[in-house]
């Protein structure tokens, strides 16, 4: 979603917007850290109850995987450096005993290879494989309501697991896996690894190596600089206390413990960007605000709450922090968005293409009552309740509308991607052996149709034709299955080229991303307008009041 800001790389993921070995030991701590940073954060808002913006209460605690899968390359290297007259402070346990050490001076973390005395299996049961978190939660949820327990996980897309901690054992997991395939849930499969080497990560202060599975890096200015690769220009600079930790893909993730505000710091800038108006502003930090403390248990199976990139928000610490953005992250301290005292899902988006979305239009599970569908634009001049845009004729005719709507402007308002088929064919066939599809052996396409549209024009399912047989593809599929369409609301159009055979199909459509929720390339049209934050927020979230946080709210 972004233009200066992102536009050329948006992801699938999240809320998309705008900017573009271990041992017990070392498990029982991480997870009794974990429980710890989660009872510390419900505590905590008991602390704001009585306060408002300009609180000076302690601060929220927020645990950011800032590098989630380092040592997956053997090449992978980090350097960790302090600021100017500062240090270092790595501890980290050698055998029983805690150790610290400290430096002035840069640490370069380094992936070794080690291989094994003797061939390690790592075993987990795959209940399913998704392309974002919130379809993998629906699933679990179901899974869950079935009497098996579960966890999410994300070793490279979504993914549903037998619980590791339930089912410990090869007898428990095979027992599962009979019993389910017995039920015809064929769907789940065991995942079997056998190890025999482990990437390690290894470092050297003043001569010495050392190579611990867990280390915490901290300084007395609270300030690191990370350098992810050999250019100056990747080092980032980030608050608070880096934490490099096990997970549970057999590498390793570099985890930012960082307050919430402050974390914030590094997030709107890089999501809506610093040339947006002051309202769009606001509600951006409102709404980022609300999206964190939300999503809290968005990786608990790696013991941190948020990643960094588009599956959550876009957060790079704070050396781009601005002025203006500061000030519109303090001018809302402790506001967040709720719905009946419940804390929003706050989902957002770079550019709706002139009507959001309902939650249930993207993903499966319940809808949010504030997530509805609603013309994007500051004066409504299409009527859903007698234009309805599951009409295949209706949609067509609204795509072919540019003026009156708040992202007019913007490039990826509206656009056109002309595919050969051929290049459709790879992507599918890519996409179907990922979910371990049996029509992932399809050879030709013969033909594509949008079946059926939700009341905002989403694709709910697309039918594909092939030599082998018809299959369908659901809701946010359609996005992971092509690499044409930048959203789900867009129509098909056949192409011949003059040719006998069908050439490839041109995908006609709007928005970037997935549309449900606020757009900020909108909200930045409506401030320009002159509306204030709550009045934009109240726009994207029909019904919804902005809160101070405080111990009534539910997350």
């Amino acid at each position: 979603m972004r233009q200066k800001h992102r536009a050329k790389n948006q992801s699938e993921y999240g809320p998309q917007r705008l900017i573009e070995g271990q041992n017990q030991e070392t498990m029982k701590f991480s997870c009794w850290r974990f429980s710890c940073t989660v009872l510390t954060t419900f505590c905590l808002l008991g602390l704001t109850a009585a306060s408002g913006p300009d609180s000076k209460t302690k601060d929220i605690e927020l645990r950011i995987g800032i590098i989630q899968r380092f040592g997956e390359k053997s090449t992978a290297k980090l350097q960790l450096e302090p600021t100017k007259g500062d240090r270092l402070k790595l501890r980290f346990r050698v055998g029983n005993k805690q150790r610290t050490v400290a430096t002035q001076k840069p640490v370069k973390l380094e992936t070794v290879i080690q291989t094994l005395s003797k061939p390690a299996v790592e075993e987990v049961i795959v209940l399913g494989t998704y392309r974002t978190f919130e379809t993998a939660e629906d699933s679990a949820q179901n899974w869950r309501s079935q009497g098996i327990d579960v966890e999410i996980a994300q070793p490279d897309r979504w993914q549903v697991w037998a619980k590791r901690d339930t089912y410990s054992t090869p007898l428990l997991r095979r027992l599962l896996l009979q019993s389910l395939q017995a039920t015809d849930k064929k769907i789940a499969y065991l995942d079997t690894k056998v190890l025999q080497q482990v990437p390690r990560v290894s470092w050297e202060v003043d001569g010495k190596r050392y190579t611990p599975d867990y280390v915490e890096i901290s300084t007395d200015k609270n300030l690191i600089k990370v350098n992810q690769g050999e250019k100056p220009e990747n080092t980032r600079l980030y608050a608070g206390r880096l934490d490099l930790q096990p997970n549970a893909y057999g590498t390793y993730t570099l985890v930012n413990e960082v307050p919430l505000e402050t974390y914030l710091r590094g997030v709107v800038p890089y999501e809506i960007g610093t040339n947006a108006p002051k309202a769009a502003l606001e509600a951006q930090a409102i709404i980022a605000r609300t999206y964190a403390l939300r999503n809290l248990r968005r990786f608990a199976a790696d013991d941190y709450h948020l990643c960094a990139d588009t599956h959550c928000q876009v957060y790079y610490g704070i050396s781009g922090a601005a002025t203006i953005t500061d000030r519109a992250i303090a001018s809302t301290r402790g506001m967040v968005l709720a719905y009946e005292n419940q804390l929003v899902d706050a989902l957002y988006s770079s550019t709706t293409g002139g009507i959001t979305a309902s939650f249930s239009d993207v993903w499966n599970g319940e809808d949010r009552p504030y997530l509805r569908p609603v013309v994007d634009a500051a004066t409504n001049f299409w009527n859903l309740s007698t234009q309805s845009l599951a009409d295949e004729k209706n949609f067509q005719q609204f795509i072919s509308l540019q003026q009156g709507f708040n992202e007019s402007k913007w490039d990826m308002f509206r656009w056109r991607k002309e595919t050969p088929i051929e290049d459709i064919t790879k992507g599918l066939q890519k996409f179907l052996q990922v979910k371990k599809s049996p029509y992932a052996k399809f050879k030709t396409i013969e033909a594509m149709a949008v079946v059926r549209r939700s009341q905002s024009g989403r694709i709910l399912k697309l039918a594909v034709k092939t030599d082998i047989g018809i299959f369908t593809l659901n809701k946010d599929e359609v996005r992971s299955a092509f690499a044409a369409p930048k959203s789900t609301l867009f129509y098909l159009e056949p192409l011949n080229k003059g040719k006998s055979n069908l050439w490839g199909y041109a995908f006609v459509g709007g928005g970037l991303g997935h549309g449900v929720g606020l757009s900020q390339t909108g909200a930045q049209n409506l401030a320009k307008l002159g509306w204030s934050s709550p009045k934009i927020l109240q726009f994207y979230y029909p019904g919804t009041q902005i809160k101070i946080l405080n111990q009534e709210i539910k997350l």
